[in-house]
This record gives structure tokens, C-alpha cells and sequence, in this order.
């Protein structure tokens, strides 16, 4: 014997509806099988509207009429499918069932009222409907039925709208019941009969609950819930992308999952199913090839301990103050026997060893009822009761289930760190007493980003790096170009980088996971305007961890943002040399706050592109070493545009060329200024120790201060010409002089430093050194009388955007 359970979403439409026929007969050619049948997609709802509804008129018949065409439809699209099903017959079953709900609604309408037992009629309705009709299509394919009335068979006690079954009694009764072996058996779900034979209700989505106790009472090997999702998650698939089918869950935990909030199980279900040693198969209608999730008393080794994240909405934490509970321990257990005979469901709660306090987390529906009920049960002890009672709204409940949930290595520590991340507070936190399960209690608007955080670093093997790119010129291209190439090589490390917004300084393409493929197309589309608002909403509604800013501009109010950045919860990665080169009191407040809020600021590419400079220096002078003097190439556009000079090229096209090979600043006059190479020379001083400003570096500009005047490159580049006669007479004469002219940067022991034009002979290292070339020599401590050399190119879209690629992996590396 199996039972099939289907619900609303399954018996939607008729072809659906068809396709259930189609499950069914399958099953029957392999064994007995017992059907319990929700009600149609929304039908409920309708139903359920109309005892809600506060109005009593004929807008109460309207929602009638329109559940009533809603059944004429599908047994009519049912009919143009399958042509033997008894149309007529059907619709006169319906409009009978229609009319004395049509009657029951003008009662309520005229009496003003509509107690529980009329609300467990008219919200029944549906189920018994959707038993006739799956009656007269199997009846019409020649198949014998037995229908179970569950008003006469499952004797539920308690009140009309969630009563609780009474098992061994229901029991005896089906067996009582004449079954023939070859008879489909069916049956709907959500209903009960109470002593008196009245109808009532099992709770809402209660047909799991039917179908459990029916596979206990016909004694079912199997007990299979068929609905429109593959099984059972490890979230909810609509709330976290990567969220992956379950294949074994043992009741347990299907329990806790159910208890805390998972959607495709009645919290009711699994315990009957357990009890009687009854696996159950969730199942999709959709897809009859997944294999869905068996829940039984074994448990998949094979999977992770840790099985699910689930959450419950609308919650208050009410916390009573230790003086007032001191010595009252008898009457705290009284109360909360008192909620449960009201109906309040208490989902948690904690108390503090230090003062006592206990707190409980309830749905907010209940506040009202607890908060009588505690200043009735408290009245002598204290008066002002509610004045002492601490109440927090608006809270969630996080729950993480799994089997032996606390031998899970560092579990905790990571999912305190990503909440640390996410600047989510906690409100409370305890483990379930099956040791099954750990929830913690967090603010209702930090609920999604908080499930979909913890469950990535929790249930995915991958590492996730979310990308905030701003700046797509020549660097930022090449940047995208090499996430898309390398994305091969990450997956097998595991590493995934989602790329979730891509900006100019016009406009943003914002997405949860941009296709890189076509990112410009779609950039092209976009009609986001990037601006300082756009920025901090950004911000402000980032709801990833690991979330990355890349600065790939050479803007100097975006670089003035990143103490805002940091302490919204980014890390940061810039090619930006502007924040490292602004004040000192800047510089550090950078460094402090990404201290305090634990969050990455990488600049590698800030001096010399794509070689190691900065993680090198970091690491000598981590290890105690000292920087004695220093003197280098910095500028790779200069290295490149001095090396053309001395093969016969004049200034002005040396400069051209430069920039034509995205070698330059978006302005050369930067390069030309000596600007550039001072801005590299002062993050090199000050990862040395010294506490200087960029006005304190002297700078020997390679052009007289009247092309300042220049502010963009086309400009620079027409009247460069004028100088070119000037510069070809500086080169001569250091060619007869048998050297070569470089722009050097230097650092003095006392931390002076300069930029400015040299002669360099053949001996000197910086001889050779051209073609966006640079070279930098250390003598430290360490590195001494033979100096720490480092020589690369560092000027190009390329080297440059694989420099912000390593500082970008290097957040979670």
C-alpha cells in the first residue's frame, strides 16, 4: 500500500489535474494506492476571503461565483482533454455544492457573523470537490474507487479550525471499512470529524497531516507528497539560488525543518510518520524525474550534518526581568501552559544565567493575549508588570537544522562572522533540545540577506566574491575580459566572482549575477544614472558578504567614499592611487576603519601596475626590516615614453603613442607633471614608516608649469609640439655625455624624498630600463650593500587589471 498526497499547485488546471490521473495509475500498476487531495490552487484563498471579509454584503457571493467558474473551467478543459469524463454529471454535483454555500454565505451576510464551525464548512468546500472530480475521471478510465469520508473516519479532537487527530481511534475506524484490494482508495485532505460528527479542520495546509495519518491507518509502506517543488531544500530555492535538493533527511529533521518554517511540510506531518516507522517521499508534479527527498529513520551519510536553513517571519521576543520571575519558576511553567491553551504557539526561548531574565519569541498576532495573560498572572507580585517587560518587534528567527548539529567543526564561529559582516545584530541565540538544530533571532529586514549569506558559507563549496566594478576604461575592460577567461580555473579552485554591478560615471548596470558574455550590450541598455545617491542606496541595500568595490578610476571624490565603503560593510580593491596619496589623517582613517569594521583594503596596483611591490614591502617590514633609501622607475608611461625618445622619437609622439597604448593616466599631463610618479613615491614612504604629504615631495616636472592649462589629453597632446625642440636638446647633450635620461623617484634615509629627470650611465640599473618598463631598487636592513630589485612592466590595461585581480581574489584567499 502507498499514499499519494497531491496538492493545490498540482490540481491547478486541467492538464495538471491529468497529469496527477497519469501519477496515479502508474502506482496502482505496482501496488494499492491511497489519494488525499488538497484543493485547487487559490480556491482556499477564495474561500478563506470570504469568512475574513469584514464587509457583510454581496461582495461575500461575488467570491463564491467566482470559486463556482473556477470549477465549471476545469471540468470543462478536463472534458476537451478526456472525453469520457461525465461533464454533466460533474457540474450538477458542483452547482449542488454550490448553492449550499450560496446559502450559507446569505446566512452569514444577514446574521453578521461566522462562527468556527460554519468557517471549517465553507473552507472544506474545496477538497471535497477536487474527490469528485478525480472520482468520475478515474471512474470514467474503468478504475473501482473507495472513498474515505474523513468527517465519519478521522476522529479529530479540539476546535473546528486546527484539530489534532486522534490516531488509534481513526485507525480502527478505516479498518472497519470495507476495501476492496484492487480499489484506488481516495480521500480529502484537510478534513477531520469531531465526536459529534461535525466537520473540522486540520490547520491550514493540513492535507500533508491527512495524508500522514492515513498511510498509518491503511498501514502504507510509502507515504508520497506530491507538490511543485523537487523535495525538500536546503532553503528555499525562490530565496537562495544555489540551494540544492536534499536526497535523504531523517524525521528528525524533517521535523525541525517543518517547526521552523519550511514550507513544504505541515509542521504535524512527519511525527505520526515516524511513529509508525513510515517513510515519506516529497515528490514534484512537474518534474516526475527528480527523485526527490525521502524522509525516513536513515540518515544520507554521504551529506553534509548540517541539512537545512529555514526561517519564521513576524516574530516578537518578549523578555520578563529577572526580579519579577526570581522564585517563580511554578508559575512561569503555569503561564506557558496557559499560551498553549489559548492557542499561543511559544517558538523559543532563552534565559540569561546572569540576571534571570527569560525571553520568549512568539508571532505578533499574539502579543496582545500574552501581555493579559502576564499581567493577570503577575497582578500581586508586581502592578506595573507591563512597564518592565522589555517587547521586540519585527524579528526573525534564523534556524540552522542537521543531525548532531554541534559536532559540525566552527559552524557557529563562521555564521558569527557573516553576520558580523552583514553588521546584523543578534537578539538571542539557542539550540533546539534535539540538539538538531540552532537559531538565532535577528531583525526582519536582515531575514533574506541573512539566509542567503549564511547558507553560502554554510552549505556551498564555493568561495563567492561579489563585485561592485566602477570604472570601465581601459583597465576595467581588461579586468572583465580576465574573470571571463580565468572562470574555468576558479570553478576548479572553487572560487566564483559574480560581478553585481558595473558602473561609469554616467551610469550602472546593476544585477544579483551580471552574464559577462554580454555585460556592454547590456550596459549599453541600462538606464541607471550613477551618482552620489544611486551610490548609497548601493550601499545601503547591499544585502551579499564578501562584497567587493573596485575603483578602477582615477576620480578623487570617489577615492574620498572609502571610508563610507569599509564601514557599509565592503572591502575594498583600487588601481586608484588618490585615497593612499590624499592626507595623512585621510590615509590613516582608511587603514583604521577597515581595521574595526574587518574589512580588506587592497592597492597593490598603486605602484608599479601588476608587480608585487606593496605585499613585498608589507612583508619585509611585518618581519622588522627597515627601508634605507630607495630609487626607482615608477612610471611606466614614462618608462616607455623616455625609451622611445632615445630611438628618435620626438616628445610629443613619444606621448601619443603612450597613451594610444593605454600606458598614460586619462590625462598624460599627470605622467608629464611628475604628479604620477610622486603620488607612487609617497605610498612607498609611507608603507615605510613616514608620515609625509604629497606637498612635501619635490617634484622637477618633465614640462614647464604652462601646460597645466591643458585639461584634457587632446589638448595636451596638439601643443606638446611646442616642446619638443626644448626636450630633443636635453637628450643630445646626455647622449654626448654617454647616458641615457630617466625620471627617477627617490626616498632618503631621513625620508625625503624627490622625482625628477636623471642622467643615468650604463652602470646604473636603471639604465636599460624602457619600454613601460619599471624598476625599483630597495636598500633596507636587510637588502644591503646589494639592494631588493624589482623589475617589470608596470604600465598597461592588462598588467594592471591582473594586479586588481589578485588583490581581488586575495579578499578571501
Amino acid at each position: 500500500m502507498k499514499i499519494l498526497k497531491f496538492g493545490g499547485t498540482s490540481l491547478a488546471n486541467a492538464k495538471l489535474f491529468l497529469r496527477v490521473v497519469n501519477i496515479i495509475e502508474k502506482s496502482v500498476k505496482k501496488e494499492q494506492t491511497g489519494v488525499v487531495l488538497s484543493a485547487p490552487a487559490k480556491i482556499t484563498n477564495y474561500l478563506a476571503d470570504i469568512i475574513e471579509s469584514k464587509i457583510y454584503d454581496d461582495s461575500m457571493l461575488k467570491i463564491v461565483f467566482i470559486s463556482e467558474n473556477i470549477f465549471f473551467q476545469l471540468i470543462k478543459d478536463i472534458t476537451n482533454i478526456q472525453l469520457s469524463f461525465p461533464y454533466k454529471e460533474v457540474k450538477k454535483i458542483i452547482q449542488k455544492e454550490f448553492n449550499k454555500l450560496k446559502k450559507i454565505v446569505k446566512n452569514i451576510i444577514l446574521s453578521k457573523k461566522c462562527p468556527e464551525n460554519i468557517q471549517a464548512i465553507v473552507l472544506s468546500r474545496g477538497e471535497i470537490l477536487s474527490v469528485i472530480i478525480m472520482k468520475n475521471i478515474l471512474k470514467s478510465k474503468k478504475y473501482k474507487i473507495t472513498v474515505i469520508d474523513p468527517i465519519k473516519n478521522i476522529l479529530a479532537i479540539g476546535n473546528y479550525l486546527d484539530a489534532k487527530v486522534d490516531i488509534n481511534q481513526s485507525k480502527k475506524n478505516i479498518e472497519n471499512i470495507n476495501i476492496n484490494k484492487n480499489d484506488i482508495i481516495l480521500m480529502p485532505g484537510f478534513i477531520g470529524g469531531n465526536e459529534k460528527k461535525e466537520l473540522v479542520l486540520l490547520g491550514r495546509n493540513g492535507s500533508d497531516y491527512s495524508a500522514a495519518i492515513l498511510s498509518v491507518c491503511l498501514n502504507a509502506k510509502l507515504c508520497e507528497i506530491w507538490t511543485d517543488v523537487d523535495g525538500v531544500f536546503t532553503a528555499d530555492p525562490r530565496k537562495v539560488l544555489n540551494s540544492y535538493l536534499l536526497k535523504k533527511i531523517s524525521y528528525q529533521e524533517a521535523i525541525e525543518l517543518s517547526y521552523f518554517g519550511a514550507a513544504v511540510l505541515h509542521p504535524r506531518t512527519i511525527k505520526p510518520l515516524k511513529k509508525f516507522k513510515i517513510p515519506c517521499l516529497i515528490k514534484n508534479t512537474t518534474n516526475t524525474q527528480s527523485k526527490g527527498t525521502l524522509i525516513s529513520q536513515e540518515n544520507d551519510v554521504e551529506e553534509n550534518h548540517l541539512k537545512g536553513i529555514t526561517h519564521l517571519d513576524d516574530i516578537t521576543m518578549i523578555t520578563l526581568p529577572g526580579f519579577i520571575i526570581n522564585n517563580e519558576e511554578k508559575k512561569i511553567l503555569s503561564i506557558v501552559k496557559n499560551f498553549s491553551k489559548k492557542n499561543i504557539k511559544i517558538i523559543l526561548t532563552t534565559q540569561s544565567s546572569a540576571e534571570k531574565n527569560i525571553s520568549f519569541c512568539t508571532f505578533e498576532k499574539n502579543i496582545d493575549k500574552i501581555l493579559i495573560l502576564l499581567k493577570q498572572n503577575f497582578k500581586s507580585k508586581c502592578k506595573d508588570i507591563l512597564n518592565y517587560i522589555n517587547i521586540n518587534k519585527n524579528l526573525s528567527i534564523l534556524s540552522i537544522i542537521g543531525s548532531c548539529i554541534y559536532k559540525k567543526n566552527n559552524f557557529l564561529s563562521k555564521i558569527f562572522f557573516i553576520l558580523d559582516s552583514l553588521k546584523i545584530n543578534i537578539f538571542a541565540i539557542t539550540q533546539g533540545s534535539s540538539k538538531n538544530s540552532i537559531s538565532i533571532v535577528i531583525k526582519k529586514k536582515n531575514i533574506l540577506k541573512a539566509v542567503q549569506n549564511v547558507h553560502n558559507i554554510l552549505f556551498s563549496k564555493k568561495k563567492i566574491i561579489n563585485a561592485f566594478l566602477i570604472g570601465i576604461g581601459g583597465v576595467g575592460r581588461a579586468l572583465l575580459n580576465q574573470i571571463i577567461k580565468q572562470k574555468k580555473v576558479l570553478d576548479k579552485k572553487n572560487i566564483k566572482i559574480k560581478v553585481c554591478a558595473i558602473a561609469n560615471s554616467k551610469k550602472i548596470l546593476l544585477e544579483n549575477s551580471i552574464n559577462l558574455k554580454n555585460w556592454q550590450e547590456n550596459f549599453n541598455k541600462s538606464k541607471e544614472k550613477f551618482n552620489l545617491e544611486k551610490l548609497n542606496s548601493l550601499l545601503i541595500n547591499n544585502s551579499h558578504s564578501n562584497s567587493v568595490i573596485i575603483d578602477c578610476t582615477s576620480d578623487q571624490y570617489l577615492s574620498q567614499q572609502y571610508v563610507h565603503f569599509l564601514s557599509k560593510g565592503f572591502h575594498i580593491v583600487t588601481s586608484n592611487k588618490k585615497a593612499n596619496t590624499d592626507s595623512f589623517k585621510y590615509y590613516n582613517e582608511i587603514r583604521n576603519t577597515a581595521f574595526l569594521e574587518n574589512k580588506k583594503f587592497f592597492y597593490e596596483t598603486n605602484v608599479g601596475a601588476g608587480l608585487p611591490v606593496i605585499k613585498t614591502l608589507q612583508n619585509l617590514f611585518n618581519t622588522g626590516d627597515k627601508l634605507i633609501s630607495f630609487k626607482g622607475i615608477l612610471s611606466g608611461s614614462l618608462s616607455f615614453i623616455f625609451g622611445k625618445l632615445e630611438e628618435g622619437l620626438l616628445l610629443s609622439e613619444a606621448t601619443k603613442e603612450a597613451k594610444k597604448r593605454g600606458f598614460t593616466e586619462p590625462n598624460p599631463y599627470d605622467d608629464l607633471s611628475g604628479i604620477d610618479v610622486a603620488r607612487k613615491l609617497l605610498v612607498l614612504a609611507r608603507e615605510a614608516g613616514h608620515s609625509i604629504e604629497l606637498k612635501d615631495i619635490k617634484i622637477e616636472p618633465i614640462l614647464p608649469k604652462s601646460f597645466q592649462q591643458y585639461n584634457n589629453a587632446e589638448e595636451l597632446l596638439f601643443y606638446l609640439k611646442e616642446f619638443d625642440a626644448q626636450f630633443l636638446h636635453l637628450i643630445k647633450k646626455a647622449r654626448n655625455e654617454k647616458c641615457v635620461l630617466r625620471f627617477v623617484g627617490t626616498i632618503e634615509k631621513e625620508g625625503s624624498c624627490s622625482v625628477k629627470i636623471e642622467k643615468i650611465n650604463k652602470k646604473d640599473p636603471l639604465y636599460h630600463i624602457k619600454n613601460g618598463e619599471n624598476a625599483l631598487t630597495f636598500y633596507t636592513n636587510y637588502y644591503q650593500p646589494i639592494p631588493l630589485v624589482l623589475r617589470g612592466y608596470g604600465a598597461g590595461n592588462d598588467v594592471t587589471a591582473s594586479g586588481v585581480f589578485s588583490d581581488l581574489l586575495h579578499t578571501i584567499l
